[in-house]
């Protein structure tokens, strides 16, 4: 089995057409869009705070006694 020919994507895309409609298919792709754009940048922050140095300190009261 090889990789799909240009006739295989064609009917996929005839098959999506059919099952979405011409209006859910562009809003799913924005949709996904989105979603992968907020993946990218919290997988961005992860990266960020893992190579931030952690400080632990004890615990802080304001108290005035």
């Amino acid at each position: 089995m090889g990789a799909l020919s240009p006739a295989h994507w064609a009917i996929v895309a005839v098959v999506l057409l059919v099952l979405f409609g011409s209006k859910k298919l562009p809003e799913a792709a924005r949709g996904l869009g989105r979603s992968m754009r907020i993946l990218k940048s919290e997988v961005g922050e992860m990266h960020a705070d893992d190579a931030a140095p952690v400080t632990i300190s004890g615990p802080q009261t304001d108290r005035k006694d």
